[in-house]
């Protein structure tokens, strides 16, 4: 059954919708965006702008063209929803995303227009820099495979809308038989970092901890503002994580969403009419209408099919401590054991290749994925990696049938 919200034709209603159109896509661009969904976002941009504010500390920024929500995260190292090709849909790896970094600098110093011929040139010429060479990195157009990480990159952009394609296709560039030319907007490039410092203000801090240095937040020492400080970093952890476990939080953290967890939850339904689902292990802010997600389980296809088939066998192995693991979970290697029987199983309307030797790794790495998305386990690092499930799992798990005895029915008289 899912809960009542308002109606989408009254007031309320509609400043929900904006709402729940801004999280599912924090960068909105004129001409990419339906032209009913941008209005209605820039019509309860004032709404919107206060709420974030005061609940998340999120900055809100709109204009005639772009509507931006600065979303800070609140987990720097969380790997789990990472980048996308928006065509492939194949993760970004850490090579794509300095070369976007790289293009988005270049860009920004770029004309009006450029073609996908420059803009590689000017990202080979920045990868050259000593500065970056010295950390060992190296980019070069000299393979296919290269080529398709600059193709993948520039769909992120086109997806985001930093470029407009105006004549040309990536296809013909990935096959060395042509060109494409772009309009760039840098109004969407000034609008992308979302951070709480300047990267100029960084100074010297480690590689692996500039991500956080981009994102922390100095709190006062007084009590309204480390209260504040806390409300915008369970309303973050709510809106964005698909469960929020207590055993995750500081004691500082838990002892304020104990306190205020009614008030928080109320304000976060009564925007985005997500629904909290409180257990003993944690929350979870659920939506009924099943939109403000990237990762659905379940959902269609033989892939999503293998990733429930999984939760259910983690999830009864957490209960019965049947695992290779024994009670703290499955190795990795049981996992590929029983995917191979799964395909075997399923072989009739699952994919051909789901039976080749070997295929059972990758389909189980992509799974796993999923899963970890989801907050539902962990992976610990090994030879053979253990999987552990964490409790919003449990409602993957099959339940024994229950038989009741009945009685034979009374003669009617």
């Amino acid at each position: 059954m899912r809960a009542r919200g308002p109606v989408e034709g009254d007031s309320s209603g509609r400043l929900q919708r904006a709402a729940r159109l801004l999280l599912a896509r924090p960068l909105l661009v004129a001409g990419l965006t339906p032209d009913d969904e941008f209005r209605l976002v820039r019509t309860y941009a004032a709404e919107l702008r206060e709420w974030f504010d005061r609940e998340t500390g999120w900055r809100l920024v709109a204009d005639a063209q772009t509507i931006r929500l600065m979303k800070l995260t609140a987990d720097p190292q969380d790997q789990t929803h990472p980048a996308r090709d928006p065509k492939a849909r194949t993760p970004f790896s850490r090579q794509r995303y300095v070369l976007t970094c790289l293009a988005l600098a270049a860009l920004e110093r770029a004309d009006g227009q450029i073609t996908l011929g420059r803009l590689a040139e000017d990202v080979v010429l920045a990868a050259a820099d000593p500065a970056l060479a010295a950390t060992g990195f190296t980019f070069a157009l000299d393979r296919r495979e290269r080529r398709a990480d600059m193709v993948a990159v520039v769909r992120l952009l086109l997806h985001w809308g930093v470029l407009r394609r105006v004549a040309g296709h990536e296809d013909a560039y990935l096959g060395t038989s042509g060109d494409v030319l772009y309009d760039v907007d840098r109004r969407v490039i000034a609008g992308l970092l979302a951070s709480s410092r300047g990267p100029s203000m960084i100074g010297d801090v480690a590689p692996d901890g500039r991500l956080a240095a981009l994102t922390v937040e100095v709190v006062p020492d007084v009590e309204d503002a480390r209260n504040r400080a806390l409300r915008h970093r369970l309303t973050r952890l709510l809106l964005e994580q698909p469960v929020v476990y207590y055993d995750e939080l500081t004691e500082p953290e838990l002892a304020y969403l104990t306190s205020q967890r009614y008030a928080i939850l109320n304000r976060i339904t009564q925007l985005t009419g997500l629904v909290g689902e409180v257990r003993a292990e944690g929350v979870a802010m659920v939506d009924p209408a099943d939109e403000l997600t990237d990762v659905r389980m379940p959902a269609e296809g033989m892939q999503s099919h293998l990733t429930l088939l999984l939760a259910e066998r983690i999830a009864a192995a957490s209960t019965s401590g049947a695992g290779a693991g024994g009670a703290g979970g499955l190795r990795v290697s049981e996992l590929h054991r029983h995917t191979r029987e799964l395909a075997r199983a399923h072989r009739s309307y699952w994919r051909k290749h789901a039976t080749d030797p070997g295929a059972e790794v990758e389909l189980v790495a992509t799974a796993l994925d999923a899963l970890r998305a989801l907050k539902l386990v962990t992976v610990e690092p090994a030879e053979d990696p253990l999987v552990v499930a964490r409790p919003a799992i449990a409602r993957y798990a099959l339940a024994e049938p229950t038989i009741r005895e009945t009685r034979p029915a009374a003669p009617r008289r």
